[in-house]
């Protein structure tokens, strides 16, 4: 198991985004496929009622996407436009402009193109250019970004980097297996992050793992469909998200009691499970896995994006991702509004 070190330097936040296509694919219509689901099936597993999709249902319909190597042509979204909606959002909110941006950092798990980067692409869709390049740790990647952003000397830095995680995961999916089909969701989130101009939100702590030898437990194949070993690799995600965020918990400047958690949006039974485990109380969870599905690196700050104006003027987020790698780690968030 390799490790790099939380470090003392300060990241903020000055705003976040996220994106969600428009096509809803619910319990209901996967019962349409016949794949030997329907809404009891999937609500007692995984928790999921619904999910978005870049693709036309129609297209799911008709083929369960057999040929992944088709879906991108049939998809109402590339990934550089569904990545340049969350940033858009996330740059107004930080309420700069777009052309103060210096750097575009991307990643995640569904990449649309092998080359060139995907940060490449988002920042040709909004116009930059600047720096872009990719930092992809699968559904780990917003934590190993950030971190990455906090281990570089700010001297080195622009003042505002775009951190961007795009994933149609769904043109992956092989929808005529039940255990995959049910999980995942497409969606984007973008942070506008600086070390070197503060914020009333930080980054104070980060960690970042992986255990190399489980490399193989979760898998996109290049034109392939994801697969997984779903029971251990749930059973792993558990142990190491309640590890991570206990390890996170220890630094809090607050009480525990008051401490927010944000985990990888899996499946809702999983994160019940990491709750229960952590001592979270329900009312401190924020979550969108039942509505939005699995959305790999975006799901995480999805949800704090779509919670970020309704958080306490002073909070603490444990911020908890796991992804294929195998990766895990995680983020403390600080939020002082009354800077």
């Amino acid at each position: 198991m390799h490790r790099h070190n939380a470090l003392s330097g300060d990241l903020y936040l000055h705003g976040l985004g996220h994106f969600y296509p428009e096509n809803c694919i619910d319990n209901a219509f996967l019962t349409s496929l016949n794949i030997g689901t329907d809404d009891a099936w999937v609500m007692e597993r995984v928790g999921i009622r619904t999910r978005r999709t870049v693709l036309p249902l129609d297209y799911i319909f008709r083929t369960k996407n057999e040929h992944p190597s088709e879906a991108a042509h049939w998809s109402l979204h590339t990934n550089a436009e569904t990545g340049a909606f969350a940033a858009r959002m996330a740059i107004e909110r930080a309420g700069i402009d777009a052309s103060q941006i210096g750097l575009v950092i991307a990643g995640g798990c569904s990449p649309q193109y092998s080359i060139p980067a995907e940060a490449c692409q988002v920042a040709a869709q909004l116009g930059l250019s600047v720096p872009a390049y990719d930092l992809n740790s699968a559904c780990s990647s917003f934590a190993v970004q950030l971190h990455h952003l906090r281990m570089t000397r700010p001297e080195a830095l622009p003042d505002y980097v775009l951190v961007v995680n795009v994933e149609n995961t769904t043109r992956t999916v092989d929808y005529r297996d039940r255990r995959t089909a049910v999980l995942w969701g497409d969606g984007s989130s973008a942070a506008v992050v600086s070390a070197r101009v503060p914020a009333a939100a930080r980054v104070r702590q980060s960690v970042v793992y992986s255990d190399p030898a489980g490399w193989n437990k979760v898998l996109i194949p290049a034109g392939g469909h994801f697969a997984q070993e779903g029971s251990a690799v749930q059973g792993f995600a558990i142990r190491k998200s309640v590890a991570t965020l206990n390890e996170l918990a220890s630094r809090l400047r607050g009480s525990r009691s008051d401490l927010i958690f944000v985990g990888h949006q899996a499946n809702l039974m999983m994160l019940r499970s990491v709750c229960e485990r952590g001592s979270i109380d329900a009312a401190h969870h924020l979550f969108n896995v039942d509505a939005f599905g699995n959305c790999g690196a975006a799901g995480a700050p999805g949800v704090l994006s779509q919670n970020w104006h309704a958080l306490p003027p002073q909070a603490e987020i444990a911020l908890v991702v796991v992804g294929s790698g195998l990766t895990w780690g995680g983020l403390l968030i600080e939020v002082d509004r009354t800077m």
